[in-house]
């Protein structure tokens, strides 16, 4: 399989690189975590002016017609500068549902929206029960004349609270539905709050939420497909953040071993510490290759063929940003875990990125099962 880039997508990761470079250091990462949304809507703007935000859906629909290629190497771009924005909220997850099954009229009302950068997006799936069972949604949505009416909460939506539109799946008589809700409904309750890693979570709760009949986002009784494929989706986008963050991470530990010194030479120089190095590029490597495996198989009509290649990549990658993150704050010491340092944060990160979408045992258990 040929993994080489074309000069446009070349361009896109260093272009994007230099942006993140100079406005998106450590310390305005604080600066943005800090602030009373999490977020930046500069930063925001500014990804949409560089075309990111519009890149995976199609030119009909405002947008420039890219590739799952180029979503992840947007991905592992922002996993190297540990961004906090709403990318995979906005524009792999719920973008991607409704640029794959939404109405012409939903289309025209929302993905220009996003690739102009005015509105952000979250994908309500996640419940408190469910665990990683994708088919496990206990919110109803029942009929009531035209209109539909939508009961229960999702847990843990990422970067729920200040979602101009919630894309929630329900239980209607069909089957899981998809329904694209505004963020001001009546009976939509969001209780947000950090994460370890430095971004935002929401508990949603819908009582009696009222939508309009062509709320409905596919046909009803279809959102089990479009969860899956967009959840395939998403975990391919996180693989790629993940190899972005390791590779910074090895690099900043290469550094530190080369200026720490003890008994008058520098740690590097001891060569326990150059084999543990060399494991860690190693696993690195192994979750690059394989991200871009499972990459690649997001197009393929087969869904089995698909999810294994996922399920794969999910479990080289957590083991990998396991192993990475471990030796890269036990080489930095104690220093390795203190807030001033990048090192721990980006431990953090990867250490969700783990847990989301089903961790390394869940996902050893999916491909095995698919055979």
């Amino acid at each position: 399989m040929n993994f080489t880039f074309t000069e446009e997508q070349t361009q896109l990761r260093d272009s994007l690189r230099r942006f993140l470079t100079k406005e998106y250091a450590f310390d305005r990462r604080r600066e943005i975590i800090a602030s009373p949304t999490g977020t930046s809507a500069q930063v925001w703007g500014q990804f949409a002016d560089l075309g990111i935000l519009a890149l995976p859906f199609a030119e009909q629909d405002g947008g420039l017609g890219g590739s799952p290629t180029d979503t992840m190497l947007v991905m592992e771009e922002l996993g190297r500068a540990l961004v906090v924005e709403p990318y995979l909220s906005t524009v792999v997850l719920a973008g991607g549902i409704i640029a794959r099954a939404g109405s012409p009229a939903q289309r025209e009302a929302i993905l220009p929206g996003i690739a102009a950068g005015e509105l952000r997006l979250a994908f309500a799936h996640g419940e408190a029960q469910a665990r990683f069972a994708l088919d496990d949604v206990a919110t109803t949505a029942r009929r009531d004349g035209d209109d539909w009416v939508l009961d229960g909460a999702k847990a843990m939506v990422r970067d729920g609270e200040g979602a101009d539109h919630l894309l929630v799946s329900a239980r209607s008589e069909a089957g899981i539905s998809l329904f694209l809700v505004p963020g001001d409904a009546p009976g939509l309750d969001r209780q947000g709050h950090h994460t370890h890693d430095g971004g935002r979570v929401a508990e949603v709760t819908l009582r009696g939420v009222r939508l309009p009949s062509d709320a409905l986002v596919g046909a009803e009784g279809g959102g089990l497909t479009l969860v899956e494929q967009a959840t395939d989706h998403g975990i391919a986008a996180l693989c790629a953040e993940a190899v972005g963050a390791m590779e910074v991470l090895i690099a900043l530990t290469l550094e530190y071993v080369k200026t720490r010194k003890q008994f008058g030479v520098a740690i590097g120089s001891f060569q326990v510490l150059q084999h543990r190095l060399a494991d860690m590029v190693l696993e690195l490597e192994l979750a690059r290759s394989m991200t871009y495996l499972a990459t690649a198989k997001l197009d393929q009509p087969d869904g089995p063929e698909r999810r294994k290649a996922i399920s794969g990549a999910k479990f080289l990658v957590g083991r990998a940003a396991r192993t990475v993150g471990q030796e890269a704050v036990q080489l930095h010491g104690g220093m390795g875990v203190t807030d001033e340092l990048a090192t721990g944060h980006y431990f953090k990160r990867l250490t969700l990125i783990n847990a989301s979408f089903g961790d390394r045992d869940h996902h050893l258990e999916r491909f095995g099962a698919a055979g």
